[in-house]
């Protein structure tokens, strides 16, 4: 639960401290843990930090897609916000691996493995599994689709 209290107190102390943006973005970031409480059964117990740092990611993966509908319809001035709010909420993930660092662990799996095209989905999925939400779903199936193509 240390992930769900510190959001929490960083909610607080933002508030607190008069910064509203920051208020706000954590307590729309904890409406949408207790919904993933509620919808799971786990009100009482709460979630673990990995499933918190599911719905960061989630959150985050939603912005990014605000982000490239208001770029794509002329409308910047609202995408700013979005990109504040991804700021905010990157605090909450753990570090994100380098491109280096993901391909060592992918180039480990298709080896593990010993794959080819066909077996794709079973990389992404094997790495995905090791690296958590320390990499982009995106980024390891484009790399793993240029490994395999290589």
């Amino acid at each position: 639960m240390a992930l769900a209290e510190q959001i929490q107190n960083d909610m607080k102390a933002a508030l607190l401290g008069g910064d509203r943006f920051v208020g706000d973005t954590l307590r729309n970031l904890k409406a949408a843990i207790l919904n993933q409480e509620v919808a799971e059964g786990k009100r009482e117990q709460g979630l673990s930090d990995t499933e918190i740092e599911e719905i960061v990611v989630r959150e985050v993966k939603k912005r990014h897609e605000s982000i490239k509908l208001y770029e794509a319809n002329g409308r910047p001035e609202l995408a700013e916000p979005e990109k504040k709010e991804i700021a905010v909420l990157e605090n909450y993930l753990p570090a994100q691996l380098s491109d280096e660092e993901l391909l060592k662990v992918i180039d480990t799996h298709i080896v593990n493995l010993n794959a080819d095209m066909s077996k794709m989905g079973q990389v992404i999925g094997a790495v995905k599994a090791e690296v958590g939400t320390s990499a982009d779903g995106a980024t390891i199936a484009r790399l793993v689709k240029q490994q395999l193509n290589t």
